[in-house]
């Protein structure tokens, strides 16, 4: 980001003076394996109903503002009412209305690093402070005592399972055990939870737990990245509070129409998620045959694979330059060092991206040192 004008510098906010956006590092490659999207064709059944869904819907009128058809279809999908849901403009909207609503100036989030930088970014925007629980460097296993230690005297948890980027799960017994601990209120960042074995889902401890929101997306298994829909599923109480502080009609009539049709067809999406898991297995083994030549991959139970690599951000650069193949460098974020994240794409993406991959880091090693 460049650096603000002295003229800005003395308009903006003091706290906002220093700050810089999200950046997902784009570049147009070939093939895309950095940013986390389901690469696979929507099913094709599910596709003629989004189409039949956005041809019917007319664009003269504003949508439902709370897009209570949408939210019928999730409560039921999730053994909830609709006064549990509450969808907005992606997840990280409901990130950010989250943390204006229930953090601020003079309140505290806990987080466990390394995880999604939008957390620490929100934060910084509603001026809250942020209390970091950090992984283990090694396997990057919550620390348990420590967290609930932190959410008894937090405003807000965020728990992300499966985590961004390290691909593990926090135990629900822990989760159970932060809820019971924190006088706020803990979410679980579940973005990428259809990627999760089965029972691994926070959803039920949400009837326990009054102070537990879960975090939903179709924008990960659900192939829709593009219409931005992300959910949250909570105590009523806490869905009139994210209602109340929300954009009004954040969510337009397109990405109602698309998404409602997606989540009724539901069950069409589970070759896709059964594929890509399939496929998240064959590259770890790929990447773990790697391991003389330096390379180290962790158990995911997401939709990508972490991998330590040597010179890691001059692989990615040449996977970029010259394989025109794009993954996300992680090597500069603490507790990242030499990191480099890989989407689980298709079979034949997969494929390159392992050939790629094993040149640059056997047969080229010397070059990259």
């Amino acid at each position: 980001m460049a650096e603000l004008s002295r003229r800005m510098r003395a308009l903006v906010q003091p706290h906002l003076a220093s700050i810089e956006p999200y950046d997902p590092a784009f570049a147009p490659c070939r093939i895309n394996l950095s940013a986390n999207e389901n690469t696979y064709p929507v099913p094709e059944p599910v596709r003629a109903a989004i189409d039949a869904a956005l041809a019917a819907t007319p664009l003269n009128r504003y949508p439902d503002p709370m897009a209570n058809a949408l939210r019928d279809e999730l409560a039921v999908w999730h053994g909830l009412a609709r006064e549990n849901v509450c969808v907005g403009n992606g997840g990280d909207e409901l990130l950010f209305n989250f943390l204006f609503a229930f953090t601020g100036r003079g309140r505290t989030l806990v987080t466990c690093p390394p995880d999604f930088s939008e957390y620490a970014f929100f934060a910084s925007l509603v001026e809250a402070g942020a209390v970091a629980v950090p992984r283990d460097p090694e396997t990057f296993a919550v620390d348990g005592d420590a967290l609930v230690a932190a959410a008894a005297t937090a405003d807000a948890v965020i728990i992300t399972s499966p985590n961004n980027p390290t691909g593990n799960l926090v135990p629900l017994p822990l989760i159970e055990r932060v809820c019971s601990a924190c006088p706020g209120l803990v979410m679980v960042d579940e973005a990428y939870g259809e990627f999760a074995p089965a029972g691994s889902s926070a959803v039920p401890l949400i009837a326990r737990h009054d102070n537990l929101l879960v975090l939903r997306t179709l924008s990960k298994a659900f192939g829709a990245a593009g219409i931005r829909l992300g959910y949250v599923l909570a105590a009523p109480d806490v869905i009139d509070v994210l209602a109340a502080v929300r954009q009004i009609y954040s969510v337009n009539v397109l990405t109602q129409a698309a998404a409602t049709a997606a989540v009724r067809l539901r069950g069409a999406y589970r070759p896709v998620v059964d594929q890509i898991v399939a496929e998240r297995a064959r590259m770890t083994e790929r990447m773990a045959a790697l391991a003389p030549a330096g390379v180290t991959v962790w158990p995911s139970a997401a939709n990508f694979l972490l991998v330590r690599v040597p010179a890691a951000a001059e692989v990615r650069r040449r996977l970029r330059d010259e394989y025109d193949i794009l993954v996300r460098d992680f090597s500069a974020t603490p507790g990242l060092a030499g990191c480099l994240r890989l989407t689980v794409g298709t079979p034949e993406e997969n494929d390159a991206l392992a050939a790629a991959l094993t040149r640059l880091v056997t047969t080229e090693a010397k070059e990259l040192s």
